[in-house]
């Protein structure tokens, strides 16, 4: 029976927990333990304690996907589910601009 090979030793799991928590980038801690960027982000994953990144537009805003601003339009305009799915297919910066325009409008 062959013995078990471990990726990660106790010590190791330690020390890489604590440089991640001192600030340390996933791409450091790869090259200082020899590892690949997906290993560490597994590792501190199973650690509870991975925090994953938040990615946000050019201007510093949360990225808000197509689908979402399709389905609000839909919402306020009482659409059908396929009238919802054709507006996916809209350009992103076209469907924020209904939709601004529609969520900032008076009724009649």
């Amino acid at each position: 029976m062959s013995e078990k090979i471990v990726n990660y030793t106790p010590e190791v799991t330690a020390k890489l927990v604590s440089e991640y928590q001192a600030g340390k980038s996933t791409a450091e801690l790869a090259d200082i333990f020899g590892k690949t960027i997906r290993s560490i982000v597994a590792k501190l994953s199973r650690e509870g304690v991975y925090i994953k990144k938040e990615y946000t537009t050019k201007t510093g805003k949360p990225v808000i996907k197509k689908d979402t601003h399709a389905d609000a339009i839909g919402a306020i305009l009482k659409m059908s589910e396929n009238e919802i799915e054709s507006l996916t297919k809209a350009n992103k910066t076209a469907l924020e601009k209904i939709f601004s325009a529609l969520a900032n409008s008076k009724p009649i």
